[in-house]
């Protein structure tokens, strides 16, 4: 997911962040689901952390050598923060609907908190606004799993996951690469003023391709951010469904796509895309550095005093965007 590589050259960690395509029912209208999500397990049915340490809990629950978690997102501040990952078999595969939760605790050590179960987030769209970018994208992103977990200090943290077989036994996998957490983030947060940016529009270009990477482009090119930003809500999507290295961009635009024509009144929609000339040897668009991400995606979703209320690193269905979009409007 990181921007400073040029998409065709993809690591290990990207593709593990990769959310491998897994069948799942399509969204119903208004952004309600058939059954592609799955809600989160309570807490209660995972065993409590009770004082013990990562390495103690992957102890009692032995490790499933088979499986990987890791996470979608890089950006994380103390305090709350939402969490997405995807769990996966070795061979890349995704475990979409298994019962999981996390366990944290910072890697100077010390005990582990959690349960933190997660629930699943399908990222289907009806077929109408599925693109062509990703119908035609074996590895774009179908789910993902998503908790909430408080950060209580900076520095880096580790995690377990305690995953219910089939069996109905506990087997314990372990996260891909390191979590930083940091005292503040310079990314806009929740609660602060959305940086003001020009966005670019259908009026601007001789050809829309100019300014999205989507096949067939999406129609949330109308607006200029600057020229709606503090009289309406806003969803801003930075996203380059042709170039993402995660695979998440392109699912996330037809999400998006979706509740724009299915709640139009409610908010000014505005895709932004990453690259200079939709290249990435151009380096980012002033936009994207502007609200210093060096990742994609991000959804921003604002308020009509042009305050952040929702901001997502990575994947998100179309309820998760429903719910954001009916705290502002």
């Amino acid at each position: 997911m990181r921007l400073v590589r040029v998409p065709s050259k993809r690591t290990a960690a990207a593709l593990l962040l990769t959310l491998a395509a897994i069948p799942v029912a399509a969204c119903g209208s208004n952004g309600s689901t058939t059954g592609g999500d799955q809600s989160a397990p309570t807490a209660a049915s995972f065993p409590a952390a009770g004082g013990r340490t990562i390495p103690k809990l992957m102890s009692d629950y032995p490790v499933d050598q088979n499986l990987v978690v890791a996470p979608s997102g890089s950006s994380f501040a103390v305090g709350r923060n939402r969490f997405g990952f995807g769990l996966f078999n070795v061979d890349h595969t995704q475990v979409g609907d298994a019962d999981v939760a996390l366990y944290a605790a910072p890697a100077s050590g010390g005990p582990a908190q959690g349960p933190f179960p997660a629930r699943v987030e399908s990222l289907a769209t009806e077929a109408k606004y599925t693109a062509q970018t990703t119908a035609n994208d074996p590895d774009a992103a179908k789910q993902v799993y998503v908790t909430d977990i408080d950060f209580d200090k900076p520095g880096e943290w580790r995690f377990v996951a305690l995953v219910r077989g089939s069996d109905g036994k506990l087997s314990s996998a372990t996260l891909a690469g390191p979590v930083i957490v940091r005292q503040h983030d310079s990314i806009p947060e929740v609660g602060d003023k959305a940086p003001v940016i020009h966005t670019p529009t259908v009026d601007d270009v001789a050809n829309v391709s100019q300014i999205d990477t989507r096949v067939p482009p999406d129609t949330m090119h109308q607006v200029d951010f600057a020229d709606v930003v503090g009289k309406k809500p806003v969803v801003l999507l930075f996203a380059t469904p042709a170039l993402c290295q995660s695979r998440v961009c392109g699912p996330v635009v037809d999400v998006a796509e979706q509740v724009h024509e299915e709640r139009p009144d409610d908010a000014a929609f505005i895709h932004m895309e990453i690259y200079n000339d939709n290249d990435p040897s151009k380096g980012l668009r002033p936009q994207v550095n502007a609200y210093h991400l060096r990742t994609e995606p991000w959804l921003f979703v604002i308020g009509k005093d042009g305050t952040i209320s929702t901001r997502i690193e990575g994947a998100f269905s179309v309820d998760e965007l429903n719910a954001a979009l009916d705290k502002v409007s």
